[in-house]
């Protein structure tokens, strides 16, 4: 059975983390690689470029259009199939992500697009 989590690439690494997955495309500043614990550096299933930089310009009032137009190209995107079966077998991933805001970051929407899938076969 597959368990998703999510948290920031900044809190400290856990062996419950499981799998760990950073989903931005920007690697998160002052976090040296070798001490970053991930598994998978997943850039193609974060958010455009132009759709982040649309969304920090005004993220208090662009959230929900954001979550729309993200899970766009979600749906749209040409790995999010190979990253379900990668992440299927898994056991416990954990989504990591850069931003200093833990209810509206780019990996809350990628869970929630995830719940989609039938990830527990």
């Amino acid at each position: 059975m597959l368990e998703i989590k999510i948290k920031r690439i900044y809190d400290p690494f856990s062996s419950s983390d499981g799998f760990r997955i950073l989903v931005d495309k920007l690697w998160p500043r002052g976090v040296r690689k070798e001490d970053a614990h991930i598994d998978l550096w997943e850039k193609d299933l974060a958010p455009s470029t132009e759709l982040r930089e649309w969304f920090h310009e005004d993220p208090e009032h662009r959230w929900d259009e954001f979550v729309e137009r993200y899970e766009k190209e979600l749906k749209n995107s040409t790995v999010i199939l190979d990253f379900v079966n990668i992440i299927r077998c898994k056991g416990v991933v954990t989504l990591l992500f850069a931003s200093k805001d833990l209810e509206k970051n780019n990996a809350i929407v990628l869970n929630k697009y995830l719940q989609k899938f039938s990830l527990n076969n």
